[in-house]
């Protein structure tokens, strides 16, 4: 089932939302579409120059919020019918669209196609091009499984190191997928002792870190942690994300081809 096209979505408790879609619009440097949803819940972060947007703000009910995918299709039963012949749950079904879940628990939404093809550019040395699904060890390999076989025609491959798994999709999809092995089980929103489950969280590729760390304090977001080539940061709404050290024209690692 072909997908045209992907977008992240930043999903923030509703007390938060303004808060984190003035700081996503800033540093993506976008603007506001018009609030959607019964409680305008909804925002999409619109680029300039005749570019499709492929970022969109969600107020979330419950947790403290996260990341998922939408996928955007010709055939959304189509692409339903597909995902849960691969081991997808449907979670909700709407008019025209689904939110389906991975084995592991992770969320993500089957939309239509409304001929979005152009990918936003690079905007001060960095671009949203990736969400990483945070996954148990015990859910791993299933949820790699999934994921691979789901999104058929996508590149799928180990990362960089071994807790990771690359999709890379087609030439001019705008988000990719990062699978990471965690170190430990846990729940929903992190929690331990609860069945495993995944979430997800949102990545930049950064020409260079420290200046764009530098830019996202500057816009209130706060250090958290320091990986190998990634830093973790908190927006002020609270989510955590990571500045990672990959060409943002190419999404691989700066000075090599390795995921």
């Amino acid at each position: 089932m072909s997908i045209r096209w992907t977008y992240a979505f930043v999903d923030r408790p509703v007390a938060s939302f303004t808060r984190a879609h003035t700081f996503w619009t800033a540093v993506t440097d976008t603007r506001l579409s018009e609030f959607r949803g019964e409680q305008g819940e909804f925002v999409t972060l619109v680029p300039g120059g005749g570019t499709d947007p492929c970022v969109k703000v969600q107020g979330v009910d419950s947790g403290s919020g996260g990341a998922h995918l939408d996928f955007a299709v010709d055939d959304v039963p189509g692409f339903v019918a597909s995902a849960l012949a691969v081991g997808a749950g449907v979670a909700a079904e709407h008019d025209g669209w689904a939110v389906l879940r991975s084995p592991a628990g992770q969320l993500f939404c089957a939309v239509p196609w409304h001929g979005e093809s152009v990918r936003p550019p690079v905007v001060h040395g960095s671009r949203l091009d990736q969400v990483c699904v945070d996954v148990p060890p015990s859910r791993y390999a299933s949820e790699v499984a999934f994921w691979s076989a789901l999104l058929d025609g996508w590149e799928s491959a180990p990362g960089s190191r071994p807790e990771f798994h690359v999709l890379k999709p087609p030439s001019g999809l705008p988000v990719r997928i990062l699978l990471q092995r965690l170190g430990e089980e846990r729940g929903g929103e992190g929690r331990l002792g609860e069945e495993p489950r995944a979430s997800a969280h949102l990545d930049l590729a950064c020409a260079d870190i420290a200046a764009v760390r530098a830019r996202h304090e500057e816009l209130g977001a706060g250090f958290v942690a320091e990986g190998a080539h990634w830093t973790v940061m908190r927006d002020p709404a609270g989510g955590t994300y990571c500045l990672t050290g990959r060409d943002p024209e190419t999404g691989g690692l700066t000075g090599s081809s390795a995921s």
